[in-house]
């Protein structure tokens, strides 16, 4: 028979159970432990507030592989980009999906190009470890997550796809798989609901809609219809909205022979009026995402393709930054940098995960992460990380691409060689 003290101590083996780490795709946790999991992990909901430079809470949604012009002909994603500022040189960084979001929560694909069960060693520092520099609040909210911090490979585990593994960026990394609280930072949109009701939404979230909502099993005049009724509430909830930047963008285009340019808009009551309908043409990659939550918050960087990024153009001007200007000749931007996820072969290149920079200055202005220059002391970086583009040398990744600024009255002019 149970006693208080018993059931307290096999709820929170079942919670400890759950945050153990899946290292492959056959590790699918059993319906009983779905069900135990569901009705013993607690999520996670912290709150901060710290002060940023451009904005004090941030949310990004992002939707799936769509062309510019699909996205920009529909009628709902149109009428809430006039509602903010439209990106109209909005980038994603390769092809498929996974290595997109992989990328925009550690700086890089590390080669992964396709979309299989993978989960990076705890050596790889991410964006909840900048955040916890100063206790920043984060989370994601992931529809259709079974339960806080799930590792499956997808949920349901048969049938229709509804949660995916690919789309949850955070979950792919021990460096929060392992740790005892994290996991439960990453929650569904049920949790969502009841953390908006409640007033302790993060300061920082990803949100993922199911493989419904964000255009993936479906099409976009579906993610409009969801983003219309999804975003209108949260621009006029006091709460959520002030001081807030909200970025809809999507991992990819859908055409993988055309520059990977991707429909996105920022809105929000951090969003100045005279900036509402306006468009922003400066050159922007998931890694600018990165770059303006460290330079708006003063965090250190990654050290890796987040160390060079423009600075989105509300948080530049913050910062007295001046973002690179790019030709846009033969600028794709589809394909990933060497590294160990790829399905190619790149057994030639050392080192085969590549190494951050320890030192120099990043677009942020506030270092690189302690526990990166620790990791990687004495270490040569594997790419030219200085750059706003992603690019490999040795491979001919992304190379050939002019980019330029003027600073104090002196054009630099540089080029992806």
């Amino acid at each position: 028979m149970f006693t208080k003290q018993t059931l307290t101590a096999f709820v929170g083996a079942l919670a400890l159970a759950s945050a153990k780490t899946i290292s492959t795709s056959d590790e699918y946790p059993t319906a009983a432990e779905i069900a135990a999991s569901q009705a013993s992990v607690l999520p996670y909901s912290p709150v901060s507030n710290v002060k940023g430079l451009a904005f004090n809470r941030f949310a990004q949604i992002w939707i799936e592989n769509t062309d510019y012009q699909t996205a920009a002909d529909d009628k709902n994603f149109a009428k809430l980009a006039k509602e903010g500022i439209l990106l109209t040189n909005y980038f994603a960084l390769t092809h498929p999906s996974e290595p997109n979001y992989a990328a925009s929560a550690a700086g890089d694909a590390f080669g992964m190009d396709n979309d299989d069960f993978h989960q990076l060693p705890s050596n790889i520092s991410t964006i909840a470890d900048l955040f916890d520099t100063k206790k920043i609040a984060w989370g994601e909210y992931q529809e259709d997550l079974p339960y806080a911090g799930y590792q499956g490979y997808r949920y349901p585990e048969s049938g229709s796809n509804a949660y995916v593994r690919k789309h949850n960026p955070l979950i792919l990394f021990d460096s929060v798989t392992n740790d005892a609280v994290r996991p439960r930072q990453i929650k569904n949109f049920t949790t969502f609901e009841e953390d908006l009701k409640h007033e302790r939404i993060p300061q920082y979230m990803f949100i993922t809609p199911n493989m419904t909502n964000d255009a993936h099993d479906t099409n976009i005049t579906v993610a409009g219809e969801f983003l219309g009724s999804f975003v209108p509430p949260l621009l006029k909830n006091e709460y959520f909205s002030k001081d807030a930047l909200i970025l809809v963008t999507f991992d990819e285009s859908g055409n993988y022979s055309v520059p990977n340019r991707v429909y996105s808009f920022l809105v929000g009551g951090a969003v100045p009026e005279h900036l509402k309908g306006t468009t922003d043409d400066t050159f922007y990659t998931h890694y600018s995402i990165i770059a303006s939550l460290s330079a708006n918050w003063g965090l250190p960087s990654l050290g890796r393709w987040d160390c060079g990024a423009n600075l989105l153009k509300l948080v530049a001007e913050k910062t007295g930054y001046t973002n690179w200007n790019v030709d846009y000749d033969n600028l794709y931007i589809n394909e990933t940098n060497p590294g160990p996820l790829s399905d190619g072969d790149y057994s030639t290149y050392e080192p085969l995960w590549p190494n951050p920079a320890t030192s120099g200055k990043c677009t942020a202005g506030h270092g690189i992460l302690d526990v990166v220059k620790r990791t990687y002391h004495g270490l040569k970086a594997t790419f030219d990380y200085s750059s706003p583009i992603p690019y490999d040398a040795k491979s001919g990744t992304n190379t050939g691409i002019k980019y330029f600024r003027t600073v104090k009255g002196k054009k630099e002019t540089r080029t992806t060689a």
